[in-house]
């Protein structure tokens, strides 16, 4: 009997972990990213907490300090936890690289649902990450990103996204301001 318990829990637990698939717009960047939830791969990992991932920037030089700028690139890990219903918390840590910068950024990020008697659920988020001097290779001294986005959950596991992005890439010889902008996107859960 217990393990049928077991069994039937386990199962209603791996149905909300869920993968991600990201594009975000604006005039002249593209965002691409994806996490993997690695509770749907791993059994002695609990479902939802813990996500290796993959970013793509094409930005444009509007809204960045440079000309000509390189596309970024970035893989990430997050390990995140439910601090109650509507609160979410996590820790994270990326690779990220332009043509002549490496960086490893450490951060946090935070999900808040927003307490609205809506048939639309929505959502505010933010996250900064930075990485110091003794983070950064190849030319870079530093990095620092930080996002503020607002989601609704438009249709099942398919959100809309409305985010501003700022990302430095501080190089040994100048500050970078690698892209400054908003950008609306939608997000899928599956």
């Amino acid at each position: 009997m217990f393990k049928k318990i077991s069994l039937i829990t386990l199962g209603a637990v791996s149905a909300f972990a869920m993968h991600s698939a990201e594009v975000n717009i604006n005039n002249s960047d593209l965002e691409l990213s994806a996490k993997l939830d690695m509770g749907q791969f791993n059994k002695s990992v609990e479902p939802d907490t813990i996500f290796l991932g993959a970013r793509y920037i094409n930005a444009d030089d509007r809204h960045s300090d440079v000309n000509n700028i390189d596309d970024y690139y970035e893989v990430n890990f997050l390990m995140q936890k439910n601090v109650n219903s509507d609160f979410r918390l996590g820790l994270g840590v990326k690779l990220n690289h332009t043509e002549d910068f490496v960086s490893i950024p450490l951060g946090l990020e935070a999900v808040y649902k927003l307490p609205v008697t809506s048939s639309i659920p929505f959502y505010i988020g933010a996250s900064i990450y930075t990485a110091p001097e003794v983070l950064s290779f190849d030319k870079a001294d530093s990095f620092l990103e930080y996002r503020f986005t607002l989601e609704a959950e438009a249709i099942k596991n398919g959100f809309i996204t409305l985010g501003y992005r700022h990302l430095d890439t501080n190089y040994e010889r100048g500050d970078v301001e690698y892209n400054e902008s908003l950008y609306f996107g939608l997000k899928f859960l599956f």
